[in-house]
């Protein structure tokens, strides 16, 4: 069977591939994985809680997940809508043995997905969850009488929870900070606003109004066309948008102009060092940063660790070297101390933050990051596996890095299960970006095609 989780839980198209019995059988497996550990320490059943985003298919699933769960001996808690984050917390905070995301973050509203969070707040590695796809359907004993799941709701208090949370985590009063948020009428459509109100901004809220269908449609962290015009006509400080469950968020600044997740990682990577909470005055990023802010770092005295593309993996390394900021230029952002995962909303506030300290503008603080011009080109119909071990190809990449020199970079990236390899080249002008990249890939189409 091919492997069922990907690098953000199980998605697909809701009810033709994330259906209501794969919920069930994901809930019965996860139970069976994610609750072994359930001794005296803990006495009585092992417990869950469960969140979503405004998806209508969410609803479904919801129930369908919370059934598995509860015929696995799991007391369950639906939260309702609240985004990724604000369940990582919670799961951490409460103390519940397992926490569980419904949710397809920036997709569009049609798909949907599955996502488990551990004890303690984090993200499952791969070997728990291949754990966990092996033991759908197997055979084993289920609980009966008293010994099966109950399931109830806390709405209204896992909210307010996350909020304090959140206000606490900022420590700064943001008063007479006018903040544009775009919601994408996903999972931080209320706490979003309540949290940034919370704080003392000014908020001018857009995407607020979930109806289930409207989710990423034509707003959010996807298209922030709406959000910079929006900031500019209210005289906003500077905007922000979140994705459909808030683990991340982009900013724009008073001109409109987008302020990517690379930039706000050395906004806010400058001002922890400043203030000594930047451990080892590191940095974790992934390999798709743009050279422009590896550079930024280095001439500010920030080491930067990257990893393989994926928050999972940021976290992975943040956690491996204690480290307590990392992120991903898409505004997937982790501040460990404060959070187990990225989140969106603790971004905008800490990014708020640093502008009512400094009292100078987005832009301004952002243009510590000289953003070099990247170049994409996606090489379809090719054999990735052999990407390390042509020797042609390999050595037009390094003619391509000795002709870039350091102000540029070359990486190509295989691309999930398709016979897709990505080409991507950072370089000082955009021309010269362009011209290497469309040379390498057809390097690529001719060495390595099938």
């Amino acid at each position: 069977m091919p492997r069922l989780f990907g690098t953000d839980g199980v998605r697909g198209l809701a009810n033709r591939d994330i259906t209501a019995e794969l919920a069930l059988d994901l809930g019965v497996a996860a139970a069976r994985v994610l609750t072994r550990h359930v001794d005296d320490a803990h006495p009585g059943k092992p417990r869950a809680i469960i969140g979503r985003d405004t998806r209508v298919s969410g609803e479904f699933l919801s129930g369908a997940i919370s059934a598995g769960l509860a015929s696995a001996g799991v007391d369950v808690t639906r939260m309702g809508v609240l985004p990724t984050p604000a369940i990582a917390h919670l799961t951490a905070a409460t103390d519940v043995d397992l926490g569980v995301v419904i949710s397809a973050s920036h997709n569009p509203m049609e798909d949907n997905g599955i996502k488990f969070i551990a004890r303690g707040g984090y993200k499952l590695d791969d070997a728990i969850e291949d754990e966990i796809q092996e033991a759908i359907g197997t055979k084993w004993a289920l609980p009966i009488g008293n010994d099966v799941g109950r399931i109830g709701k806390d709405e209204t208090h896992a909210d307010r929870l996350y909020v304090d949370h959140l206000v606490n985590a900022v420590g700064t009063n943001l008063e007479g900070v006018r903040i544009a948020v775009d919601c994408a009428n996903g999972a931080a459509s209320s706490v979003g606003p309540a949290a940034l109100r919370a704080a003392g901004a000014d908020v001018v809220v857009m995407n607020s109004s979930p109806n289930g269908t409207n989710i990423n449609a034509k707003c959010g962290s996807t298209h922030p066309e709406q959000l910079q015009a929006v900031t500019v006509a209210s005289e906003a400080a500077f905007g922000v948008a979140y994705d459909g469950d808030a683990d991340r968020c982009l900013a724009v600044d008073h001109e409109g102009t987008l302020v990517d997740g690379d930039q706000i990682m050395a906004i806010l990577a400058l001002d922890m060092k400043e203030q000594g909470l930047l451990h080892d005055n590191t940095l974790v990023v992934t390999v798709m940063s743009n050279l422009g802010l590896l550079l930024a770092m280095k001439e500010h005295g920030v080491r930067i660790v990257q990893t393989t593309v994926g928050d999972r993996y940021v976290l992975e390394a943040m956690r491996a070297g204690r480290y307590t900021l990392g992120g991903e230029q898409s505004g997937h952002i982790i501040n460990s101390l404060h959070a187990t995962t990225g989140d969106g909303i603790l971004s905008s506030l800490m990014l708020a933050a640093v502008i009512k300290k400094s009292g100078k503008s987005l832009k301004e603080l952002a243009s510590v990051v000289t953003r070099l011009p990247q170049v994409l080109v996606n090489v379809k119909g090719v054999d990735k596996s052999r990407v390390p071990s042509d020797a042609k190809l390999q050595s037009a990449v390094k003619a391509a890095e000795e002709r870039l020199g350091e102000t540029g970079r070359v990486l190509l990236r295989s691309s999930g299960p398709e016979p897709l390899v990505r080409v991507m080249v950072e370089a000082a002008t955009q021309d010269e970006a362009d011209s290497v990249a469309h040379e390498l890939a057809g390097v690529v189409r001719e060495r390595l095609a099938l």
